[in-house]
């Protein structure tokens, strides 16, 4: 992988501050303009698995609003073991500390809710190497079913987990990237963050290509 290069790219189209400034303007647009821009980052995720030489794409509106869909779903489903945990951690919590207000239940409560914090974080962190994946599987079969064939999406994790590592520091790292554009106000907040998307986008697709190349010379070994 080429981590360099998923932050770079963007400035190697002299097209960029169009396209880049257009999708972000439309994600301005409440809840639809999130969920384009998504799916206009998994469409570079697309490229970038097909090897396109120009990875950076105009916005498709149609395409990339069910791109976007897709992995909210995505995203929805992989969340949702830890969603209704804690849902029903927190119906628990209140009944028990409801019946009564005595240390033992005190401290048993104490230690559930250590226990979940522990559970959440690792489920976080495995959720931050397995969506990525997810997502790749889906863009590069072209359907959603894809993303959620856990034996191909843990399989691509399982293959090249460095690759996924690779991705979560990337996420730090563009995570950091967006708040830049404070100095220039809400234009420049709004450009970085679309800008942190495409570079999350690209490197999901290097992602992918380096764990399918690995399970392929595995295979043939």
């Amino acid at each position: 992988m080429d981590f360099g290069l998923a932050f770079s790219y963007v400035f190697q189209d002299r097209d960029w501050l169009r396209k880049v400034g257009i999708v972000a303007l439309i994600s301005l647009i409440p809840i639809l303009g999130q969920l384009v821009l998504i799916g206009w980052s998994l469409n570079i995720t697309k490229r970038v698995i097909d090897r396109h030489l120009v990875p950076l794409p105009e916005v498709d509106f149609g395409g990339d609003l069910a791109r976007g869909f897709s992995a909210f779903v995505i995203g929805f489903v992989y969340s949702l073991p830890i969603t209704l945990f804690a849902m029903i951690f927190g119906i628990v919590d209140s009944v028990v500390a409801g019946q009564s207000s005595s240390d033992a239940v005190v401290t048993i409560i104490g230690i559930l809710s250590l226990c979940f914090s522990l559970f959440a974080i690792i489920y976080g962190i495995a959720m931050a190497l397995v969506i990525p994946a997810a997502y790749g599987n889906y863009v590069a079969k072209g359907s959603l079913s894809a993303g959620f064939a856990l034996g191909e999406v843990f399989g691509l994790v399982r293959a090249n987990i460095g690759a996924y590592l690779i991705v979560l520091l990337g996420s730090f790292v563009a995570g950091l990237i967006a708040p830049i554009g404070m100095i220039l106000c809400i234009v420049g907040v709004v450009l970085t963050y679309a800008y942190a998307v495409a570079v999350m986008g690209h490197l999901y697709g290097q992602a992918y290509n380096a764990a399918s190349q690995s399970r392929a010379v595995s295979v043939a070994g």
